[in-house]
């Protein structure tokens, strides 16, 4: 096959794992690296069933959970894999975001390929790496771009624009080829506080006239879903915290920015203080200076911010800073109703100490079952319902709703659409655009 082609190695008909490759000429270079959150991979791994550390590529690929790319994995990852280890044939990796199905495996990669990201992604991945033991990216020969200006690789210029998603500095691309331009959207939505970005990437890709536009479609399909904005969430956090004096939970992702800025500025307006994770407060410490100065709460410098004192062995040396005025169970037990308490759903074993009163709020701003940080929806009400917790759900989605993509393929009017980060890439087809449903590890050229 003769001319540029785009390979998709995951992130097809599934959620997460997205893996593109595109090749033109003698370029090749990869956008993102993830698991996916498919349960294909729950039928071999999970819980404390994982790969082993010593053989991580040999175990993946045994049930085809990794593509077959040579020139692309380190030669450590490659251990006692009948993949042979190949000098590097990629000559670039571009992250789109910090959510682990777009960068969880970039650990397995060679480090002398660069991995280009934006500067904020790679504050919070390394923010990331220091709060969760569980989480590492790899060394690599780290390069930063910066929004919207082009970076060449080769022959292919590519593109960053930053769009608006739930974790913060995601970035959709143009990639510019010997034949055309190929969008990629990542992971988007348009109905978040940054949802100008959004827009003018949209923009941008229409007047490339692209021949193909890969977009994820995470929505699309059913979706009995409330498309609520982060101003809904906050309107809803506002009734909640109204209705009663008692302790009021919440939970939500800690790489969620515009959320627990929501949940902060709704605590202030109820006269109660948000206290959140030292994993969340490291977070948002790490992810601040990015943003205008007092836009991100800080513990420490920010009123009405504590940390809550989880019941541990032992505390790690990155905690510290946040522990020496951290608030415990027993103040919140006794004076319930002048806090906001954003927990984990891995710390729910902290309600056994808390005991709040039964009916007291619990507002579960997370979306569908997604991501690496969630639980069995069962055994998360089996703790709600021990409790005698009322359940709120009120969250604003990381994602465009179906209706939308529909009508930004209409804008964007590419030569062919490739769903991706999907589970119905027939929906898009209702947009009245050539849809190419793509099947794994398949090159497609971008000719006609």
């Amino acid at each position: 096959m003769t001319g540029p082609t785009v390979t998709f190695l995951g992130g097809v008909r599934e959620i997460g794992g997205n893996k593109i490759l595109i090749e033109d000429g003698p370029d090749r270079i990869l956008f993102d690296f993830g698991p996916s959150f498919s349960p294909r991979k729950e039928q071999f791994y999970v819980d404390y069933l994982q790969p082993r550390s010593a053989s991580p590529v040999q175990d993946l690929l045994e049930f085809e959970l990794l593509p077959r790319v040579d020139g692309l994995y380190s030669r450590e990852a490659l251990m006692d894999s009948d993949l042979p280890y190949r000098p590097p044939e990629v000559h670039g990796i571009f992250v789109s975001h910090a959510h682990a199905d777009h960068a969880g495996y970039l650990k397995l990669v060679d480090p002398e390929i660069p991995v280009y990201v934006g500067a904020g992604t790679r504050r919070l991945l390394d923010a990331i790496e220091t709060s969760t033991p569980s989480m590492k990216y790899g060394e690599h020969d780290w390069r930063i771009f910066a929004d919207r200006a082009p970076v060449r690789v080769g022959g292919l210029e590519v593109v960053p624009y930053p769009v608006d998603h739930s974790v913060p500095f995601a970035y959709g691309f143009l990639i510019r080829t010997s034949e055309g331009t190929i969008v990629y959207t990542g992971d988007f939505r348009q109905h978040g506080p940054r949802a100008a970005d959004t827009h003018a990437f949209l923009a941008a890709a229409a007047a490339e006239s692209p021949a193909a536009l890969l977009i994820e479609g995470t929505r699309a399909g059913p979706d009995p879903r409330r498309n609520l904005t982060e101003t809904g969430v906050r309107d809803g956090v506002d009734r909640v915290l109204g209705e009663g004096p008692s302790l009021a939970l919440a939970c939500t992702y800690p790489r969620d920015v515009d959320r627990l800025r929501t949940l902060y500025d709704a605590a202030r307006a109820a006269e109660r203080e948000l206290v959140v994770s030292a994993r969340t407060a490291h977070l948002l410490a790490e992810v601040a200076p990015m943003f205008p100065s007092g836009s991100v709460p800080v513990v420490g410098r920010s009123p009405g911010l504590s940390v809550y004192a989880r019941k541990k062995r032992r505390n790690f040396r990155w905690e510290a800073p946040y522990l020496s005025e951290a608030i415990g169970a027993d103040v919140l037990r006794s004076r319930g109703d002048r806090y906001l308490l954003a927990l984990d759903l891995m710390h729910f074993p902290e309600l056994i100490d808390l005991r709040p009163p039964r009916g007291s709020p619990f507002i579960h701003s997370m979306s569908e079952p997604f991501s690496e940080d969630d639980v069995d929806d069962r055994v998360l009400h089996n703790w709600l319902d021990h409790f005698g917790l009322a359940f709120h759900q009120m969250h604003a989605s990381g994602h465009a709703s179906g209706p939308e993509l529909l009508e930004i393929v209409r804008e964007v009017s590419p030569t062919f659409v490739y769903p991706i980060h999907t589970e119905h890439p027939e929906a898009f087809e209702a947009a009245g655009t050539p849809v190419r449903s793509p099947a794994l590890g398949t090159p497609y050229s971008l000719a006609r």
